[in-house]
């Protein structure tokens, strides 16, 4: 595989696993900002042929996100940014990618969008707010265990021990497209709005 191929496949699951942080910042967007988080994990994306799995960090602040993507020895593949002048891609080469959001950096890379907005919720167990669900199914709990909303199927799996009231895995499904994520950590939320 040559490195331009590499580096767009890196660029392409990078915005994959953003799938989720930018459209708040896209002006016509309706979808309001999720609570801050901050998780570690895993990610396995795939779509038109191609896969990518890398482990992440994705720290969604009030106003800004941060996506890292590693390799399994913790070497960054992909720096993601975003804030209110849109997003940029930091590539393991130093190149960068600018665009107005997430949004418009998967459809750079991949020819196609991903459902921006929505994983910001999707990834807490939550509905996206303001926007019908075709399924909703949960367990004695109240903990989504599949959702189906804006013409996505996702499947959720919770820790089997303890509170586990966060998700330990999601499986999003459109149309040929996967996005499988382990939440390995979900960090001091503290931290973010300068708690600590």
């Amino acid at each position: 595989m040559n490195f331009r191929v590499a580096r767009l496949l890196a660029a392409g699951a990078a915005t994959l696993l953003c799938a989720g942080c930018a459209m708040l910042f896209n002006p016509g967007a309706s979808v309001p900002a999720a609570e801050p988080f901050d998780i570690l994990g895993r990610m396995l994306a795939s779509g038109d042929g191609r896969s990518f799995s890398a482990n992440f960090r994705w720290r969604h602040g009030a106003a800004d996100n941060e996506i890292w993507l590693m390799s399994p020895v913790g070497q960054t593949l992909a720096y993601i940014s975003t804030d209110a002048g849109g997003a940029k891609l930091t590539a393991a080469d130093q190149r960068e990618y600018h665009a107005m959001s997430v949004e418009g950096l998967t459809l750079q890379a991949l020819g196609w969008p991903l459902p921006i907005a929505q994983l910001q919720h999707w990834i807490r167990g939550s509905t996206v707010p303001g926007s019908a669900a075709a399924t909703v199914n949960r367990d004695a709990r109240g903990r989504l265990l599949l959702l189906e909303q804006e013409g996505w199927n996702i499947r959720y799996v919770y820790p089997e021990t303890g509170e586990g009231i966060m998700p330990r895995q999601l499986e999003l499904t459109q149309r040929g497209q996967r996005i499988r994520m382990v939440i390995d950590e979900w960090r001091d939320e503290l931290r973010l709005q300068g708690g600590g």
